[in-house]
């Protein structure tokens, strides 16, 4: 009588080693033995696929760490730069305090080439030349459309824009971000300038800018008031 022939199929050896996940801890001379395809087309042994799938995911986890680290430095510098804009306004009591404080703090802490303020407001003897802008001047109409949209616009500013804005500096600009400020008590445009032509891009989110301008444009309308121009 012959002995019946037992065979186990390959299903039957994975749901094995599914239910039994430590099987290869009390056979480890099995894994000498054991090779599976790689995607170089040569053999590896299980442990070694084992050892570089947990290396592919180690890896992807600390990629991730680190991008969320960078997100957390970028948003912790950023909110340093708002407190140190934030308090150069706070410490201005004029009208030109606030424009040199301004200009020093773009410079220092935002790393910016060019800042520019123009108030839309017909004012009859301005303390300071070239802030106010009247509301029938030629020199707004290159912004009307800005303003309409009452959104940040970054890129390169026509040279219209860049004369109204940076005088005789214009063609230096290369890039720049023009920030409407549209409150009650104020219209007006901020604007921020750089030498550099990647420095501000259309792609670039708009919270921060917004967030500037809210800043210096209350600022700007205490001091305003506090000034009686008009």
């Amino acid at each position: 009588m012959s002995k019946k022939s037992t065979q186990v199929s390959a299903d039957q050896v994975a749901e094995y080693l599914q239910q039994y996940p430590d099987f290869f801890h009390d056979h480890l001379n099995l894994l000498e033995d054991l090779n599976i395809p790689h995607p170089s087309g040569t053999a590896t042994s299980l442990i070694l696929k084992q050892v570089e799938l947990l290396r592919t995911k180690h890896q992807d986890l600390e990629y991730q760490l680190n991008d969320l680290l960078e997100i957390a430095r970028n948003n912790d510098a950023s909110f340093i730069r708002m407190h140190k804009l934030t308090l150069a306004l706070l410490e201005a009591s004029t009208l030109s305090e606030v424009v040199n404080n301004l200009n020093i703090v773009m410079a220092e802490y935002f790393l910016t080439d060019f800042v520019a303020v123009r108030i839309v407001k017909e004012v009859s003897n301005p303390p300071i030349s070239n802030l106010f802008i009247e509301p029938s001047s030629e020199n707004l109409k290159p912004f009307l459309k800005v303003l309409a949209s009452n959104q940040p616009k970054c890129g390169r500013a026509t040279l219209a824009q860049a004369k109204v804005l940076f005088g005789d500096a214009a063609t230096e600009v290369k890039s720049c971000a023009i920030i409407p400020m549209n409150f009650t008590e104020l219209d007006g445009i901020l604007a921020i300038g750089s030498r550099n032509e990647d420095r501000f891009h259309h792609s670039m989110g708009n919270l921060f800018l917004t967030q500037m301008s809210e800043i210096i444009g209350t600022r700007f309308i205490a001091l305003l008031n506090k000034a009686n121009v008009g």
